[in-house]
This record gives structure tokens, C-alpha cells and sequence, in this order.
């Protein structure tokens, strides 16, 4: 090793084709341990040169400096990431070698001097090897590239108001630049540094020449212990420093760009100022010709007098809630300031709505307001308005107001038969606001479509499944039903959202995980949304790139390798699914499926779903064989883990299997069972319930246009006509919070069936404890694990709720369970993951957990006999009376599985 500077050294050597370290040397001290060879690795060739500073600007001289001995030859080569720019010969001299050379553009923006040695051979004036190799790099950089923005503005802006900001470049130079003005609590979340393009556009590269040297020609100048051993420096590029509701919380957010600016001028921007309390920064970036630059400039938003109000992120009907208001005197003029506080119908104050307070020096005063939540669910507006000294200012807060309990729907049926009448009589459902009321008419038996489609987009949980059904049911809903403009403009972007969210399954086999961020995929799953996407995409929806064509790989290659399984009694329908799929978006694999037809165990199932896959590839006669003795009713059962499916959801692949096959006749009669089954309080999973839609949608196609529909319906003394040429027409009954009576005359040849659905919320506190298979059970203790009363807690309060679910011995394995939880308003969600690591072992994990501002749902399994323990950190964040709902454990495939605790009230109070 040879060395120019006195200090401490660790060597260390590498082996270049494994990459392990196979010896390392303790620190040394230099030079007295200069030209010694690691112990057992004679011969190690490590040059190290220096140069006069670390960066250079274009043309000038890079000066280098190589500790050396006379009558040596020094190759020096200047080398970046993709090529060698230039190599010299040069001759040692004795002690060091100077040596000069120009920073040119090519090494922009940094390059590597790399420098091979040679000893004069057969000489031993000194103990260094023969052979040393170095390299170094040196950073360049062009003044021409660098763009230096200047802004101009006030140095504080004030809420609600027009500021004026000018930018510039500091050296008259033209460029092109954007301009972002954001919150700085936002920026600090993620840590966010103004992005400048020229630290990326000419950020150090790595060096990219691979180098060797040539032992064998000057092997002979070594002592016989030599080892051939080359070591190569790195460039330590590696190296990295350590990342509709309520719009409750407005970003303060402006983007407005691209502008030109020419040389030697300036451009003004005025910005509105939303009503924003706090810290922003403003940002430029900018670039021309290949120069970049950036700045931005940190500037506070304030007023003299300035108000802010807390109320949590949600509210319930009936609640009671503290609202309070702090007032900021910033200078001291202000001395006294009046507070008014305005709401909508969803609140009725329980305290004077106005107030005031007084200020002896700089400084905040807080103010408490009570109210009362009204039985009127939506997005509530508070107003806060603050003025005294010839200041003002105001808040306004927006929050949703929830019912908490889940909607309960009730359906009543009418035929009216050709040029008849009838009438209904029409009472409303739930508590008043959450009142909802739909007429769906229907040429064919009718199928509840407004409840089943609200059922599944309303559905909280998202696995693969969940996600795909509420939008592969929308999809079919303009074929079968007049959709108005805005009907049709929601379902659209539903529909666009689930596609978008389908991406978050993908794994990197390509198939589709059961949840987002999974590793494994799910067979049944990809196969699921596959046939969506590939429907979606017929159906002119725009697919993101790579997603269809990665899951398609992952089919080929499950179907090529599919041989049956022992254990997955279902594994034979997945099969015939897959390949379904597979003959839907073209690329039918006729030997996967001749396989599947001969396979001993296909069950009833597997065989109508290859059928449809026949039926597809345009070989409708081997799937008229292959289903022409086997029956179209399903024996009863729930799948609740590989396929989570049930004998619904399979008369529903039967009936698209026979509308494939064209059979009008067995179809009809599948279609009644189907429709029978979505019509009814029949319970059907959201799969089973999506299908249904689904194949029902195909077999209004296949039968063709029906007489079309027209109805006059008269309520509350307002008459409509209700007309379409489809086979559903779907109506939302207008004050559909009051009762009255409905009058219908069809005014049409054929028959027309009516359902009425009417859909609302119980009032708080109905609701009854149940444990159905399973038990479920709540406490609450503190943070030493104490129990503790929660009806009333003090505000700051920190605790658990602990939920334990009992799998009694006598049942099976539980798949696909749901734990919900929903908090009282006044409570705040701390942490759904248990952080401390003693309690990790006392609580179960689940096998996948979604936390949201009010409420935290968590999946998981469980054997015979189990028991497993949640819990989730809460705190008593909001003074006011709070209702807390029902805890509720189910299984997402199977109605008969699940359990449920009463809801109560509890209170936050003060300190």
C-alpha cells in the first residue's frame, strides 16, 4: 500500500467474483506501515493519489499528485459512467509526479481519474509492489447549467387576502419554471425538500469502465508468495441519506405553471390566500436549455387577530359536542374581541352562540361552545367568526355528520297487470334524513337491483373480491337500466376508481393478491377481476398499462401447470374459471382444457364453467356434450375460502354458461331462480350478488329488447311518467321522508312488476347483542392493563379496547372473518397497530388491517376451539356525549357466522 498522507488506515480485501471480504487488517498507523502487504494476501495493489480540490469548473486544470520513484510508467485514463475519455502516458518521477489536466464538458458531471503504475522492472529501490492502481473521482461542474430563481413577496401574508409574488433569475438568464405555494406542515410529513432538476439531471454518476491489469506479463518482478489480487475503488454512489365527505382539512395548496420568463425581466403572480392560519413555502423550479435551478422562500400567514375551532373528525346524530374556540391576539392593540358562532340545521346549540374575551398582553384564550347533533345526517358547516380593533377573521369547519348504524332495507312487490292500476301505500324507514325510497320496474321478474347494487357499493371491506364486485355490477347496469346523465357519470367513476385500485393487488408473479400489498396471489381472486377487466375493457374502459398483460402471463402459466389438487375440493372450478378467462380475452389454451374435460374428479360446477370456455373458443358442440346429463341445480354450501363462493353465486355462472351456449329455454328457467334470489331478503354475498347482476344483465341481452315499460306513478299530487324502452326502469321517489300513498297505472300491453325498496337508519340504541357460531366480547383497560370504566372517561385519557372472538370447539375452521369497529367521535384512534412489543405477543395479528379516522377493520382466521385477542389504542380526545356503536365480527362469505355487542353512550369530560 502506498500512501502521500500520515493516519490511520483500515485495509480490507474483496474477492471480485463473490464479493465477500475475505480478510480485513486492523487500523494501521502510516507510514509505519508502509509497504507491507496484509498477512496471507501478499501482493495487494492500492494506489492512493490526491488532487488539489475536489471540484473543478470547465477548462480549468485538475492538478494530480502521485506519490511515485524514478524510471516508472504511469497510464492515466479519465473514465464516467458509460466510456473512457481520454488516456496519457506519463513518465515518474522521483517522490511525486505532478500532473495536469483540463476540465472539459465530457466529464461533466463528474469523472474518474483511474491510474496503473509500473515500478521500473527488476528494480528494489523501495518495497512497494510493481504494480499500483488507484482511481479517484472529481466532480465538474458548468456555470452555464445553473439557473439561480429569485422570489420576491412580503414577508408575511395575511388569510383570505391577494398577494403578489415576483420571480426572477438572479443573473438575467431566460427559463422556463413552475410556481408552488404549499403548507409546510404538509411538506414536513414526508420530509420534502424543494426539488432543484440540476442535482438530478447531473447528479454523480457511478463509474461504469470495468478494468484489468496484466500480472502475467510482469509476474516475474514479484517474490514467488505473490497471489494474483485486484483491487478496484468504488465511487460511493450507493450512498443515501435515511421518507363525498366533509373537506374537513383544506390543503393549503397552490400549482400554477409553466411560465416563460425572458432575459433580464421579471413576472408577477397574484395569489388568493384561502382562509389558512400557519406556514407556507413558496417554490420554483425552473430549467432552459439544459440549465436548471430552483429556490424557495418560507413565509408565514397571519393576522393580527386570528381564530381557530376543534371539533373531531366525525359526529353522530343525537350526540352532544364541545366545541372549542381559541382566539390569537398577535399584536398587542388588541385588547377585547367578539366571538359569533353560526351553524346549519344539523346542530342546535345548548350555550349561548356568542361571547367575548380580553387580552392584557400578546396571547390565545380559549372559549367553549356546546351543541347538540340533529337527527339530519350529511356535511355540517360550522362558522366562527372573530372581530374586534378594527380586525376579523373566521374559521370554518367542515364535518360529516354520521349514523353510525347500518342501513335496513325493506321491499314490498306489485304486479300490474297490462293497462291496469294499483297503488302502495308509502311509509318511510329509518330516522328521518336517512330516508331513501326507489320504484324499480320491471318487464321481466324483477331482480331488487337498486338495493343489491347499493349493498355492494355501501359494502365497507376491500379484498380483491369486494373491490371487483360493486364495479363489475355497475358495468351491466346502462345495458339493463336508462341511467340519467349524473347516474351515469357516478358509475363511471366508480368504476374508473376500482380499475385504478385493481393495480394495488398485483404481485410480481403477476396474479392478483387477496390484499393489497400481499405477496402471494390468489387464484380466484385474479381470475375474478381478470374477467372484469376484460369486460371493463370491451366495454371501452381504458386499462392501465402492464396490468392485463402480466395477469395474462400469470394464467398461461397456472393453467400450463394445473394438476388437481387433494385438498381444494374447489380447485377444478378455479381451473375452468382461469381457462374461461382465458378464452375471453382470445388466447384459448385448447390442451389445458381437454385436460381439464378428462379429468377423473371434475365436479358438476368445473364442467358448466369449461362449457362457457367452449362455448366462447366457438366449440359450442363439446360444450353442449360435455354438460348435456348434469343438472343446473346446485346443492347448497359456502366457500368461504378458496373461491368464496356459495351455490347462489354458481347458478349464476350456470346461467352465464347457458347464454353462451344460446339456450333460451334452460336459461329462462335459471333466469326466474336468479332473479328469484336477488328479489328476495335472500341473503347473497357480495359475490354471489355481483354474478347474479352480472348474468342476469347477459340474459336480457340474449332475450332481446322487451315491450319497454310505461307507467304513470301520481304522489303526493304529482304525476310522472315514467317511460324506457329497457327491461328496468329504476326511480327515486322524490320527499321520500313522508308518508303518503302511490298510485301506478300501466298504460302498456304486457305486464310490468313493481318493488318497492325502502331503505333508512334505526335510531341509536336499537340494536341487540347476538352471538351466532361464534362469541364476541369488549373490555377496556388502561395503559398498565387494568380494566376501566369507559362511560365516562376524562379528555387525555389513553387506553385499549381489547376484543375477544371464541371459535367454539365444535365448529371448523372460520376463513375470511371481518372485526369492525366504529369509535365515538370523541374518541381518538392513537395506533390500530400495537407498537409495544410485550403486547404483540398478548394480541393476535391480523392478516390484514385498514384504519380509517373513526373506525379500524381487521381480517384474519380461525381454527376449531381458537380464541384470539385485538386490541386498538384509543384516546379520550373530545369533551361532549358520545355514542358508541356496536363491535361486529363476521364472516364476509357466510351470514351464519358472525356476532355482535350493544352499543351505549359514553362521555368525555374535562381534566
Amino acid at each position: 500500500v502506498s500512501a502521500n498522507n500520515w493516519g490511520r488506515y483500515l485495509v480490507t480485501v474483496k474477492d471480485l467474483n463473490s464479493g465477500h471480504i475475505t480478510s480485513q487488517t486492523a487500523f494501521f498507523d502510516w507510514p509505519a506501515w508502509a509497504g507491507k502487504s496484509p498477512k496471507g494476501n501478499e501482493g495487494a495493489t492500492l494506489l492512493m493519489f490526491n488532487t488539489d480540490k475536489q471540484e473543478y469548473k470547465i477548462n480549468e486544470p485538475i492538478q494530480v499528485k502521485i506519490p511515485s520513484s524514478a524510471g516508472g510508467r504511469a497510464l492515466i485514463t479519465i473514465e464516467n459512467g458509460s466510456k473512457v475519455i481520454s488516456t496519457k502516458w506519463v513518465n515518474t518521477e522521483a517522490g511525486h509526479t505532478n500532473i495536469s489536466i483540463p476540465a472539459t464538458d465530457e466529464m461533466l458531471p463528474n469523472a474518474y481519474i483511474s491510474i496503473a503504475m509500473i515500478q521500473p522492472h527488476g528494480k528494489w529501490n523501495n518495497d512497494l509492489p510493481l504494480r499500483l492502481y488507484g482511481v479517484q473521482n472529481i466532480n465538474v461542474s458548468d456555470e452555464s447549467k445553473k439557473l439561480e430563481p429569485e422570489i420576491l413577496s412580503a414577508n408575511v401574508w395575511q388569510p383570505n387576502q391577494k398577494v403578489n409574488v415576483k420571480v426572477s433569475e438572479k443573473n438575467g438568464k431566460a427559463m422556463t419554471y413552475t410556481l408552488a405555494i404549499v403548507d409546510e406542515g404538509l411538506l414536513d410529513i414526508t420530509r420534502f425538500k424543494t426539488p432543484n432538476p440540476y442535482n438530478t439531471f447531473y447528479a454523480r454518476e457511478a463509474l461504469g469502465i470495468k478494468t484489468w491489469d496484466v500480472y502475467d506479463q510482469v509476474i516475474g518482478g514479484f517474490s514467488k508468495g505473490l497471489r494474483r489480487i485486484l483491487s478496484i475503488g468504488g465511487d460511493g454512489s450507493g450512498n443515501k441519506d435515511g421518507g363525498n365527505k366533509a373537506n374537513r382539512f383544506k390543503p393549503m395548496v397552490k400549482f400554477i405553471g409553466p411560465f416563460e420568463l425572458a432575459k433580464n425581466t421579471s413576472k408577477s403572480h397574484d395569489i388568493n390566500i384561502p382562509n389558512y392560519i400557519g406556514s407556507v413555502r413558496v417554490m420554483v423550479v425552473a430549467g432552459h436549455q439544459l440549465a436548471y435551478g430552483a429556490a424557495d422562500k418560507a413565509i408565514p400567514v397571519r393576522k393580527p387577530l386570528m381564530v381557530l375551532g376543534t371539533l373531531p373528525r366525525v359526529v353522530s346524530v343525537g350526540e352532544e359536542v364541545e366545541l372549542p374556540v381559541t382566539v390569537f391576539a398577535m399584536e398587542k392593540h388588541i385588547k377585547n374581541a367578539n366571538i359569533k358562532i353560526t351553524t346549519d340545521n344539523h346542530f342546535t346549540a345548548l350555550t349561548n352562540t356568542s361571547s367575548q374575551v380580553q387580552f392584557t398582553a400578546i396571547g390565545d384564550k380559549v372559549v367553549p361552545f356546546k351543541f347538540k347533533v340533529n337527527t339530519t345526517t350529511g356535511i355540517a358547516k360550522v362558522k366562527i367568526q372573530v372581530s374586534g380593533h378594527g380586525e376579523s377573521a373566521e374559521d370554518i369547519i367542515e364535518i360529516d355528520v354520521r349514523q353510525p348504524n347500518e342501513k335496513q332495507t325493506k321491499t314490498e312487490e306489485l304486479i300490474l297487470s297490462a293497462n291496469k292500476g294499483s297503488s302502495l301505500n308509502y311509509q318511510p324507514l329509518g330516522i328521518q334524513g336517512s330516508n331513501q325510497s326507489f320504484l324499480e320496474l320491471s318487464t321481466l321478474p324483477p331482480i331488487n337491483l337498486g338495493s343489491r347494487v347499493n349493498y355492494l357499493i355501501e359494502y365497507p371491506h376491500g379484498c380483491i373480491e369486494q373491490t371487483t364486485s360493486p364495479i363489475f355490477a355497475q358495468l351491466q347496469l346502462k345495458s339493463i337500466l336508462d341511467l340519467n346523465p349524473n347516474q351515469l357519470k357516478a358509475t363511471e367513476a366508480n368504476i374508473k376508481a376500482g380499475i385504478n385500485r385493481l393495480k394495488s393487488f398485483q404481485t410480481m408473479s403477476g396474479g392478483l393478491s387477496y390484499w393489497p400489498g400481499d405477496n402471494q396471489a390468489t387464484d380466484w381472486g385474479t381470475n375474478y377481476a381478470y374477467h372484469f377487466l376484460l369486460e371493463a375493457q370491451a366495454n371501452g374502459y381504458s386499462i392501465p398499462s402492464g396490468l392485463l398483460e402480466s395477469i395474462k402471463k400469470y394464467q398461461q402459466q397456472r393453467a400450463t401447470v394445473w394438476v388437481g389438487s387433494e385438498t381444494n375440493y374447489n380447485d377444478d372450478v378455479t381451473q375452468a374459471y382461469r381457462l374461461y378467462t382465458m378464452a375471453l380475452a382470445g388466447k384459448t389454451d385448447l390442451s389445458a382444457m381437454n385436460r381439464l374435460k378428462a379429468y377423473k374428479r371434475i365436479s358438476q360446477q368445473a364442467k358448466w364453467r369449461l362449457a362457457a370456455a367452449y362455448a366462447i373458443a366457438g366449440q359450442k358442440s363439446v360444450a353442449a356434450n360435455l354438460i348435456a346429463s348434469i343438472s343446473t341445480t346446485v346443492n347448497p354450501y359456502v366457500d368461504a375460502y378458496y373461491t368464496y363462493g356459495d351455490n347462489y353465486r354458481d347458478a349464476a355462472m350456470i346461467l352465464e354458461a347457458l347464454v353462451q351456449m344460446g339456450d333460451k329455454t334452460k336459461s329462462a328457467t335459471l333466469a326466474k331462480e336468479v332473479s328469484k334470489n336477488l328479489s328476495t331478503d335472500t341473503y347473497l354475498s357480495t359475490q354471489s350478488t355481483a354474478y347474479s347482476i352480472v348474468a342476469i344483465s347477459k340474459y336480457y341481452a340474449l332475450v332481446g329488447k322487451s315491450e319497454g315499460i310505461n307507467v304513470d306513478l301520481k304522489f303526493a299530487n304529482k304525476t310522472i311518467s315514467l317511460n324506457s324502452t329497457k327491461s328496468i326502469l329504476s326511480y327515486a321517489i322524490e320527499n321520500s321522508n313522508v308518508a303518503n300513498t302511490i298510485e301506478l297505472k300501466n298504460k302498456s300491453n304486457g305486464t310490468v312488476y313493481v318493488k318497492m325498496i325502502r331503505r333508512g337508519v334505526p335510531a341509536l340504541g336499537n340494536e341487540q347483542a347476538y352471538n351466532n357460531t361464534i362469541n364476541c366480547s369488549v373490555t377496556y383497560k388502561d395503559i398498565n392493563g387494568s380494566p376501566i370504566a369507559i362511560e365516562t372517561l376524562k379528555q387525555g385519557t389513553s387506553f385499549y379496547a381489547e376484543v375477544s372472538i371464541t371459535n367454539a370447539p365444535r365448529n371448523a375452521f372460520l376463513s375470511q372473518l371481518a372485526l369492525s369497529q366504529i369509535f365515538p367521535a370523541g374518541w381518538e384512534i392513537t395506533s390500530g397497530r400495537i407498537d409495544d412489543a410485550a403486547l404483540n405477543k398478548k394480541y393476535a395479528t391480523p392478516s390484514y388491517m385498514d384504519v380509517r379516522d373513526d373506525r379500524v377493520y381487521q381480517y384474519f382466521d380461525m381454527t376449531s376451539g381458537s380464541t384470539k385477542v385485538f386490541a386498538v389504542k384509543l384516546q379520550a380526545a373530545y369533551r361532549g356525549k358520545f355514542y358508541l356503536p356496536a363491535t361486529k365480527v363476521e364472516c364476509m362469505y357466510d351470514n351464519t357466522v358472525s356476532a355482535a355487542t350493544k352499543g351505549k353512550w359514553v362521555s368525555v369530560v374535562s381534566y
